[in-house]
This record gives structure tokens, C-alpha cells and sequence, in this order.
């Protein structure tokens, strides 16, 4: 069994304590979905420490702004002591991990295509950072078919509000009806 999780919050200024298992849990998370945080808690529950952090492509256009989905992610994971928000912009994750101390980097693999793409990550990964550990979680099956694209093509038909809703933690919920709800 896992020993009790940390009470404490990573900030860049908190010493690197090699004893403790520190993962990063890296997405655009436009939206945070359900998926995400089956992740997010599973990997809570594995690491001392889960650095969850947007990573910005300044390249990509994405639905929400950084600002509103590290806010999304914060509300989310209000609850979860040992869970962090942060963002990296234009680096390898391999050197991000590595500036925040992590050991560890946390995947997941809906599918086998997901599985291949991963795999070759974590090789490079390695290459990269041959201390780095890749760490893959399978969803359970309800959420295996769940990405952020899928539940941002629901979005229009009538009664979009309610299908939308079941895929979604209710803080990104409440986005989706501010941005997208009917106009007044």
C-alpha cells in the first residue's frame, strides 16, 4: 500500500527531495476533461507530489486561453492536497521535469494507437533524460474513447448543454456554458 499522501503544494522555491516520488502530468487540457482527471487523481495517489502543467505551443489555437484553463485545473484539483498547476512554454517536458525535480512522467493510453505514440515518446524521453521514468495508466472503459477534441465536437446540436456535461468536471462545465451557451 502507498504511505499517506503529502500535505504539501510543489512551488518552485521548495527544496528537491530526492526521497519523495515527484511526477509531472503534462497536457494543453483544452478543456480538462473527466479523463484527465482519472489521471489527475490516479496519479495523486501514486506520487508524493503530481505537477500537473499546460504546455503552450504558441503555434497551436486552442479553444480556451492558458489563463482560463490553469483556472479550470486549479478549481479542479482544489481538493487534492498534493496536487500542483503549472504551465511550460516552447521546452522538451523532459527538461521541464527536470526543473522541477520530477522523477517521474505520467501518460495515458486510451488506445493502441495512443500506446505507439507513447512508446516512441518514452524513448526519445530517454534518450533525453535517461533518469526519467514514464509511468502509463490505462482509463477504465467508460473514459477510454475521451479527449478534449471529442467533447469540443459535441458542442452545437440542440441539447449539446446536457451531453457535454456528463464528460466534464462542473468548473469546465460552466465554462462551456459562458463561452458557448445560448446568447442573450
Amino acid at each position: 500500500m502507498l504511505a499517506a499522501l503529502s500535505a504539501c503544494r510543489y512551488t518552485p522555491d521548495m527544496p528537491r527531495d530526492s526521497t519523495r516520488r515527484r511526477a509531472v502530468y503534462a497536457g494543453s487540457f483544452d478543456p480538462v476533461t473527466e479523463g484527465h482527471m482519472f489521471m489527475i487523481r490516479e496519479g495523486a495517489r501514486l506520487f508524493d507530489r503530481l505537477v500537473v502543467a499546460i504546455g503552450t505551443n504558441p503555434g497551436k489555437q486552442y479553444t480556451f486561453t492558458l489563463d482560463e484553463r490553469l483556472d479550470a485545473l486549479r478549481r479542479c484539483t482544489a481538493r487534492i492536497r498534493n496536487v500542483s498547476i503549472d504551465r511550460f512554454e516552447s521546452r522538451f517536458l523532459v527538461d521541464y521535469a527536470r526543473s522541477i525535480g520530477a522523477s517521474y512522467i505520467l501518460r495515458g493510453v486510451r488506445t493502441a494507437h495512443d500506446f505507439e505514440y507513447e512508446k516512441t515518446m518514452r524513448h526519445i524521453n530517454g534518450d533525453m533524460a535517461p533518469g526519467l521514468s514514464t509511468v502509463f495508466l490505462i482509463p477504465p472503459r467508460e473514459l477510454a474513447e475521451l479527449s478534449s477534441s471529442f467533447v469540443k465536437g459535441l458542442v452545437g446540436p440542440k441539447g449539446w448543454p446536457k451531453v457535454v456535461k456528463q464528460y466534464v468536471p462542473a468548473p469546465v462545465y460552466r465554462q462551456f456554458l459562458k463561452r458557448f451557451g445560448p446568447k442573450r
